[in-house]
C-alpha cells in the first residue's frame, strides 16, 4: 500500500497531466463520429485509503506514540450519469456508496500494544467537469467530492482489555475534498449502432477529507470499472434530415468514340514456375518472320475490327519481346539491361535474363555485347513483401521475371492502338450520396421512365456509383426519369430522396476520335506519379483543349483488401489530376471540367482480368480520356 507521500505524489502527476490536457485541448482537431450526449450506468470500484493522524491511544500514558498512520480498502458503488454536448467537453455525476474504513499502523508500548480500526462509510456526491482531448477515448476528470457521513464506528483494543467497539463522537457530518483521476472508454458496440455500450477503466485520486475534528487527514486512490449506456437516436435521426442525394446526367451520350490511345508498354517478362524458358503467350517469332516484323503492324487495325481494347493491348504486350528487337534494329546505337529475379536464387534470376537476351541475338540478329545481364532474389520492386502470408499464389508469379531497362527512352516509349469506346465513362449517370459510408447500411436507386416499367439497382455502400445512359435509355434515344434514392441508416431508418433528369442519345458516332493515355504504377504505390510527371506536363496537357473534358478513372489489381485498393485507385487518380491541373494553370487554359473517379478494384470496370501476372499489372493504373467541348 502506497504511503500519503507517495499519493500526494501521483496527485500531483495527475494535476500537471490535467492543465496540459486544458492547454492543448483548445487546439485539438476531432474527427470522431457523434456519439451519444446522456450517457447512464454504474461505476464499482475499491477504494484503497491511506490515513495520516495524531489521535493518541485512548487511557495510554502521555509517553505512548499516537497513531500516526494506517490504510485499508472499502468498496466504491455508484449509479452514473455523463453529459456530454460537446466532442471534447462534458460533464460526470456519481452518487453513491463510498467506503472509507482501514486500520491504523499499531501502537507498541511498554504496557503491550495498542490496535484502533475504523468504518468512516459515506454517501458520497461527486460532479466531475470531464475533457477528452484525444481522438482516442481517452478522458480526464476533476472536481469537488461531497461525503455525507452514513458509518462512523471503530474498534478499539488496549493491552489487557477486550476490543470495544464505538462511533466517534466528533467526526464530521459532511466532508469535503477534491478529486481527480482519468479513464477510457471502450466502445462494447458498432459505433454507428443507435444505442451505444461503453466499458470504462478508470482511476481517481481524492484529497483533503477530514473525517473528525482532529487532526486526521484521509488520502484515496480508487481504481474501479464503468459501465455505461448511451442512446445516439437523436443526433442520428438529425443527420439523416441532412442526407444529401444528387443526380449529374450528361448533356448528351456519345453513341459511340474512336479513341486514339496511348498504351504504356510494361518492361516485365514474366517467367513460370520451375522453367527458364520464355513462357508460350509471349508471341515468338522464328529468324525469317522476325526480319519482316515491324512494330506497324501490331497498331494499324483492320478498319472494320476497331473493338477488343484490352485484346488488342495484349498483343501489343505479349510481342514486347519483337517489339523490343524491333526497337534495337532501328537505334544501333541503344544498349539493353536485363534484369532476372527469382525467389529460387540469383543464378536461377540470371538464367530467366540469358533466355531473353538469347531470343534477341538468336531471331532478331542484336549484338550480344549490347546486351547486359543479372540475376537477383528479388525484383527491385516486388510484389511480394517481407512477412507477407496473404495471396502469395497472386504476388509470387509476379517476382519471377525479367525487368528490362535502357538509357535509350524511345527503347521503352508507349505505343498507339485504336480502339472503339462503347460506353464512354463521360456517358455515365453519376449518383452521389455524400457520406453514405458512414451513415447509411446500404443504398439503392430506381429510375423510372415517363412510361415503361422501373429499373433497380444497386445495393450500394459507397459514396458515389456510376451507370452507363445507355444502360438507362435502353433502345430508346431521349427520354425523361424520375430517379429515387432509397436508403437505410445504421441506426434502420428509411430515406428517401427524389430527382428527374433527361437523357440524349446522339445517334452518330463523334466526328473527331478522343484521346487516351494511361500511366502505371508499381505494386501497392500511388506516388508513382512521379516517375510520368514528363509525360503529363509535355505530352498529355498540351493536348488538353480549353472548355475540355478530362476524365480520369484509376484502378488496382484484386490483391489486398478491397477497401483499400478503392482508396488507393482514388489516390492515384488524384495525383494524376493535380499534375494535370498545374501543367494547365501554367499554361493559362480555363473552363476544363475533371472528372475523376477511383474503381479500385471492380472487376465491372477493370481494364484486363486478374488471371495473369501481366494483367495484373496492367490494372494498376490511372486511364485518362481527353475529350473535346
Amino acid at each position: 500500500m502506497q504511503n500519503v507521500q507517495t499519493l500526494r505524489k501521483f496527485s500531483l502527476a495527475i494535476l500537471l497531466i490535467s492543465l496540459l490536457t486544458i492547454a492543448i485541448v483548445g487546439h485539438a482537431q476531432d474527427n470522431r463520429k457523434d456519439q451519444p450526449v446522456w450517457w447512464f450506468g454504474g461505476a464499482l470500484g475499491p477504494n484503497f485509503n491511506s490515513y495520516s493522524s495524531t489521535i493518541h491511544p485512548f487511557g495510554a500514558p502521555a509517553s505512548t506514540s499516537s497513531f500516526s498512520k494506517g490504510s485499508g480498502i472499502g468498496v466504491f458503488l455508484s449509479p452514473l450519469l455523463e453529459y456530454r454536448p460537446d466532442p471534447v467537453w462534458g460533464g460526470m455525476l456519481l452518487v453513491g456508496f463510498d467506503g472509507r474504513g482501514g486500520s491504523f499502523d499499531d501502537v507498541q508500548s511498554s504496557a503491550g500494544t495498542y490496535k484502533l480500526s475504523t468504518g468512516m462509510n459515506y454517501i458520497t456526491l461527486e460532479p466531475s467537469v470531464r475533457a477528452t482531448p484525444f481522438s482516442a477515448p481517452l478522458y480526464f476528470f476533476a472536481g469537488p467530492r461531497i461525503g455525507f457521513n452514513v458509518s462512523k464506528s471503530f474498534t478499539y483494543s488496549s493491552p489487557g482489555k477486550p476490543d470495544s467497539s464505538a462511533d466517534w463522537s466528533d467526526a464530521r457530518g459532511s466532508a469535503l475534498g477534491v478529486q481527480f483521476g482519468a479513464g477510457y472508454d471502450i466502445p462494447m458496440s458498432n459505433p454507428n449502432a443507435a444505442n451505444q455500450i461503453a466499458l470504462s477503466p478508470f482511476i481517481a485520486l481524492h484529497l483533503g477529507q477530514g473525517p473528525i475534528t482532529h487532526d486526521w487527514s484521509l488520502t484515496t486512490f480508487r481504481a474501479g470499472i464503468a459501465l455505461k449506456f448511451g442512446s445516439s437516436s437523436g443526433a442520428r435521426e438529425a443527420a439523416e434530415g441532412e442526407t444529401q442525394f444528387t443526380v449529374t446526367a450528361p448533356k448528351i451520350i456519345p453513341n459511340e468514340r474512336k479513341v486514339k490511345e496511348t498504351f504504356p508498354l510494361r518492361n516485365y517478362i514474366f517467367f513460370d514456375e520451375g522453367s527458364s524458358e520464355i513462357p508460350s503467350r509471349f508471341t515468338q517469332l522464328t529468324s525469317d518472320k522476325a526480319r519482316d516484323f515491324r512494330e506497324e503492324q501490331l497498331v494499324q487495325p483492320d478498319p472494320n475490327d476497331v473493338g477488343g481494347r484490352s485484346r488488342r493491348q495484349l498483343t501489343v504486350y505479349h510481342n514486347i519481346l519483337n517489339i523490343l528487337g524491333d526497337r534495337m534494329r532501328r537505334y544501333p546505337s541503344a544498349t539493353l539491361h536485363l534484369t532476372g529475379s527469382s525467389d529460387q536464387g540469383a543464378p536461377a534470376g540470371r538464367q530467366y535474363a540469358e533466355s531473353v537476351k538469347r531470343y534477341l541475338v538468336d531471331v532478331f540478329g542484336i549484338d550480344a555485347g549490347r546486351i547486359t545481364t543479372e540475376g537477383r532474389v528479388k525484383p527491385p520492386v516486388p510484389s511480394t513483401l517481407p512477412g507477407a502470408t496473404r495471396e502469395l499464389e497472386l504476388t509470387q508469379p509476379e517476382d519471377r521475371r525479367v525487368e528490362v531497362t535502357s538509357e535509350t527512352a524511345e527503347i521503352l516509349d508507349p505505343v498507339q492502338i485504336i480502339s472503339l469506346q462503347e460506353e464512354p465513362l463521360d456517358s455515365d449517370v453519376l449518383f452521389s450520396v455524400p457520406d453514405a459510408e458512414q451513415n447509411l447500411s446500404s443504398w439503392s436507386v430506381e429510375v423510372t421512365p415517363e412510361s415503361g416499367p422501373m429499373k433497380h439497382y444497386g445495393p450500394f455502400t459507397t459514396d458515389q456509383e456510376r451507370i452507363s445512359g445507355k444502360t438507362i435509355l435502353g433502345d430508346q434515344t431521349e427520354g425523361t426519369y424520375t430517379v429515387v434514392m432509397l436508403g437505410e441508416t445504421k441506426s434502420g431508418q428509411s430515406i428517401r430522396k427524389e430527382q428527374t433528369i433527361h437523357l440524349i442519345k446522339s445517334t452518330e458516332p463523334e466526328a473527331a476520335p478522343g484521346l487516351r493515355f494511361s500511366i502505371l504504377f508499381e505494386f501497392d504505390q500511388s506516388k508513382t506519379v512521379a516517375t510520368y510527371d514528363r509525360f503529363l506536363s509535355q505530352t498529355v496537357a498540351p493536348l488538353i483543349p480549353e472548355g475540355g473534358s478530362v476524365i480520369i478513372h484509376g484502378h488496382t489489381d484484386i490483391i489486398g483488401e478491397e477497401s483499400h485498393n478503392l482508396k488507393l485507385s482514388q489516390d492515384r487518380a488524384q495525383e494524376t489530376m493535380s499534375v494535370l491541373k498545374r501543367e494547365l494553370a501554367k499554361a493559362g487554359k480555363r473552363n476544363v471540367k475533371f472528372d475523376t473517379y477511383g474503381f479500385g478494384e471492380d472487376v465491372r470496370r477493370a481494364p484486363f482480368d486478374n488471371k495473369l501476372p501481366e494483367t495484373r499489372f496492367y490494372n494498376r493504373t490511372v486511364i485518362i480520356d481527353i475529350v473535346q467541348e
